[in-house]
């Protein structure tokens, strides 16, 4: 899950498909909404993994080299995918902090200097959801796929633990895991309908007000037709990755990774039709901040890349044709997860039961 809270964790930013033997839901069911081999919650079965050009396997370590935690687990990373042959690769600022750290490991190479993003087989990331977020940002335009080791709080993204960490690397190097698909934002800001902008979300794209004591009054469209005006904070368009974050905080319902759909809420709406929307993956939503709007507003999307928003401007977001691909060591039902993140009780839960009455 990622909050509000995630805009500053970590730094701002300065391949090839594979194929694929089996695929399955990750949590057992059909995938709901377009092609079922491009649908989100699908998992792949990984049979033969890429190598560069030169031979070598690359594995990208994304980390928040300013905590000491991350820091002593990415120089834990980097040591034993040396000691397996593989080649750890990181940005150039988290190479210095780790070779600083640990001057064996001078031999890691730099994204974007020595490797290429189609290079790399995958991305292990150290940290919670906001560096997963980055990570996915850092390879963005690649089919890599990314593998989270929580070392924040709730790390809702993320497939491991800190405590797990030498058995996620030894499942890395055997390529021992699943490869989940899951849908983003195409998001584009247009003024006087020209635009001015373009980007992507894996979480949501936000429109907010930029003045804490101004409202933006917004238009509200779906698919080509507006839909209601009101005053407001701000309206959260999200992903059923997403929802789990900001619009979960906003009172969105929880949609599940399987489920193609796109989620609107509003934040704090001054309106009696103002509830959260789910609409289908093939919808458009748009959100147009109105004249008279006292102040400006600002776009916000997965908390990371923000876009400043004039009276009149249009914010319109889509279903992308990209995804993000997460790797899993531990497929199953997402409700597992769901009680496992948010240590939620199910005490006295027996279960259903069998013709002959013992549960299941």
């Amino acid at each position: 899950m990622v909050s509000e809270g995630n805009r500053d964790d970590g730094n701002r930013l300065t391949g090839e498909e594979r194929n694929v033997s089996e695929r399955t839901s990750v949590d057992g069911d059909p995938a709901v909404g377009g092609n079922p081999a491009h649908a989100e919650g699908t998992a792949e079965l990984f049979g033969e993994s890429s190598v560069s050009t030169s031979g070598h396997r690359h594995i990208l370590v994304v980390a928040h080299t300013g905590r000491a935690e991350s820091l002593e687990s990415a120089v834990d990373v980097c040591q034993q995918l040396l000691a397996a042959g593989v080649i750890p690769v990181t940005n150039a600022r988290e190479s210095a902090d780790i070779i600083a750290a640990e001057p064996s490991l001078s031999s890691i190479e730099v994204l974007g200097d020595e490797v290429e993003l189609t290079d790399l087989e995958l991305v292990i990331v150290l940290g919670g959801d906001g560096t997963i977020l980055r990570a996915a940002e850092l390879v963005r335009g690649s089919a890599v796929p990314l593998l989270g080791v929580n070392l924040g709080h709730v790390g809702f993204l993320a497939e491991s633990e800190r405590d797990d960490l030498a058995e996620t690397v030894q499942r890395a190097l055997a390529r021992d895991y699943l490869v989940e698909e899951r849908m983003t934002l195409e998001v584009k800001v247009t003024v006087a309908g020209e635009t001015t902008y373009e980007t992507w979300a894996l979480n949501e794209a936000t429109v907010e007000k930029a003045s804490r004591e101004r409202m933006l009054e917004v238009v509200i469209e779906v698919d080509g037709r507006p839909l209601s005006t009101f005053g407001c904070d701000g309206v959260v368009m999200s992903t059923p990755t997403g929802s789990t974050a900001y619009a979960f905080s906003a009172g969105g319902p929880v949609v599940w990774p399987s489920v193609g759909a796109m989620l609107l809420v509003p934040l704090s709406p001054h309106a009696l039709f103002a509830r959260p929307l789910l609409v289908g993956p093939g919808s458009t939503f748009a959100v147009e901040v109105l004249e008279r709007t006292q102040g400006i507003g600002v776009l916000w999307c997965d908390g990371r890349r923000t876009h400043e928003l004039a009276t009149g401007a249009r914010v319109t977001v889509r279903r992308s044709s990209e995804p993000v691909r997460l790797a899993r060591l531990h497929p199953g039902p997402f409700a597992d997860r769901l009680v496992s993140k948010f240590a939620l009780p199910i005490n006295g839960w027996r279960g259903p039961h069998t013709a002959e009455g013992a549960a299941t």
